[in-house]
């Protein structure tokens, strides 16, 4: 199957025109064809139109497009679509990841109070797995590596280390907080929170 048809480089924007999700080309099709949703047509100088399915299959494929081939010729490809009766931003919290959690803990040493470079910090499970510690957001900090080294298979207090905070979960956030631009779509860039989302969906 076309590469092109499986990425998720198509924006959803609820009928406010807020952004609520990513979807893969085949998907967006799919949702404007049925009615569900109209692509923008937009322009290099910013301007844009909302277009149904039959008019979309009717636009000029411009250099730079992603397209794909259809019996009927090439048909471009949309990096924005709008629903139609959809209003809502649904609420989500980030996905647990060690990336969430450097995120969460702001890049410091729940242990030392240590701003970290990516490479000096790795995520420490304060109760050891080997010890019945679960890996969620309650028991998994960002540690210096030193520090985790030293901790190794030890509760807190009995490597003589104390948390500066109790890590907690973090509250849900609009989803268009968390919708990542993982393919620097250009045309998303002025429906997303700051530019770039923070988390992946």
């Amino acid at each position: 199957m076309n590469e092109t048809l499986t990425k998720t480089t198509v924006l959803v924007l609820n009928r406010h025109w807020q952004a609520i999700d990513s979807k893969t080309p085949i998907e967006s099709f799919s949702m404007m064809a049925a009615g569900n949703a109209t692509a923008l047509d937009i322009q290099a100088a910013g301007d844009m139109r909302p277009v149904t399915w039959d008019d979309w299959l009717k636009l000029e494929v411009r250099e730079g497009d992603n397209s794909i081939g259809t019996v009927h010729g090439r048909v471009r490809v949309p990096s924005v679509l709008v629903l139609a009766r959809f209003d809502k931003v649904p609420k989500r919290r980030p996905k647990f990841c060690a990336k969430a959690i450097w995120e969460r803990d702001g890049g410091m040493c729940q242990y030392t109070g240590r701003k970290l470079r990516p490479h000096e910090g790795n995520i420490d499970h304060i109760v050891p797995v080997s010890r019945g510690g679960a890996s969620n957001w309650e028991n998994c900090v960002l540690a210096d590596r030193r520090v985790n080294s030293r901790k190794g298979n030890k509760l807190p207090e009995e490597a003589g280390l104390k948390l500066l905070r109790r890590p907690v979960v973090p509250r849900e956030i609009p989803v268009t907080h968390l919708i990542k631009n993982h393919h620097r779509v250009r045309d998303w860039e002025m429906f997303l929170a700051g530019g770039t989302g923070v988390f992946e969906v």
